[in-house]
C-alpha cells in the first residue's frame, strides 16, 4: 500500500506592476509598491554594511550595470505547517535579486564576479531566474571595507535582503487563497517494497560567500536558517516536498 507522507499545496500569485510608493505592499490581484525609506533601519542593525538600495527593473530592461549578483530569490511565504508540506504563497512575475560591492568598489566575490552588464550576466528564463517578462528587484548592499570577503559582511548582506521581504511575506500570509493565479499539488509517497531513490545534491561550503543555509523559518529564507559549514559540512537528507518548497537557500 502507498503512504502519503506529506502534501504541500503552493498557490501562485503573478504580479503584474512593481513601482515605487508611499509604503511596501502587495495585493493578491499583482500589484506591488516599494518604498525605499524602509532601508534606514534595516541599515542600523547591520553595522557591516554601509547602505542599501533597491531598484526595480522592469521586464526586458536589463542593459544596465550591476555589481556581481549573491543571490537571486523568490518572494515566498508558509501560510499553513513547515517547509515540505501545508500551504506557501508565492508571486510569479517578481523576483529579488541580491547584489554587493564595498565601499572600496571591490566586488563581494570569492572566486570570480558577476558585475557588468546585467544582461550579459544573467541567464534569463531558466530554472531559478527570472523571465524575460519579469520584474527585478535589485536590492543592492554597499558593505564597508573589506566586509564583502568576510563571512559576517556577507550574513549581514543576506538578513539585511531577507528583513525587507519579510515585509511582503507578512501580507501574503494574508491573501485569500482562492484568488490565485496558479495552483500546484505535491505529494510525497512511500511504495514500500518498490526502489528507494536518493539524489545527492552538492553544495557550498568553503566559507565567506560560499555556504548554504538549511532549515529557514520561510521559504528560501534566512532566519532561522543553518549554516552547512556550522553543521560540519555532513549529509544532510530532505524530502522532496522540503526541497521543493525552498528549505536550501544559497548563500553565495
Amino acid at each position: 500500500m502507498e503512504k502519503d507522507l506529506r502534501r504541500l499545496v503552493i498557490k501562485a500569485f503573478h504580479v503584474r506592476d512593481v513601482s515605487y510608493g508611499e509604503e511596501n505592499r502587495v495585493t493578491p490581484d499583482g500589484v506591488m509598491t516599494v518604498d525605499v525609506s524602509v532601508l534606514e533601519g534595516i541599515l542600523e542593525k547591520h553595522p557591516q554594511l554601509e547602505k542599501m538600495d533597491i531598484q526595480i527593473i522592469p521586464p526586458c530592461d536589463h542593459d544596465r550595470f550591476t555589481n556581481t549578483m549573491m543571490d537571486i530569490i523568490p518572494i515566498s511565504t508558509k501560510v499553513l505547517g513547515k517547509l515540505g508540506d501545508g500551504i506557501t504563497h508565492t508571486l510569479t512575475g517578481a523576483y529579488v535579486i541580491l547584489t554587493g560591492v564595498d565601499v572600496n568598489g571591490k566586488q563581494t566575490h570569492e572566486f570570480g564576479s558577476s558585475e557588468g552588464k546585467l544582461k550579459e550576466k544573467l541567464y534569463l528564463n531558466r530554472a531559478g531566474t527570472p523571465g524575460d517578462e519579469d520584474y527585478i528587484l535589485s536590492f543592492d548592499v554597499v558593505l564597508k571595507a573589506g566586509m564583502g570577503q568576510e563571512r559576517e559582511g556577507v550574513l549581514a548582506a543576506h538578513r539585511a535582503c531577507d528583513e525587507f521581504i519579510q515585509i511582503f511575506r507578512e501580507q501574503m500570509k494574508k491573501f485569500r487563497g482562492d484568488l490565485c493565479t496558479e495552483r500546484h499539488e505535491y505529494h510525497d509517497v512511500a511504495r514500500p517494497g518498490k526502489k528507494r531513490i536518493l539524489i545527492i545534491k552538492q553544495v557550498a561550503g568553503q566559507g565567506a560567500m560560499y555556504d548554504t543555509s538549511l532549515f529557514g523559518k520561510e521559504p528560501s529564507g534566512t532566519e532561522g536558517g543553518h549554516s552547512i559549514i556550522d553543521m560540519g559540512n555532513m549529509p544532510v537528507i530532505v524530502t522532496p516536498n522540503e526541497y521543493r518548497d525552498g528549505i536550501i537557500r544559497s548563500m553565495q
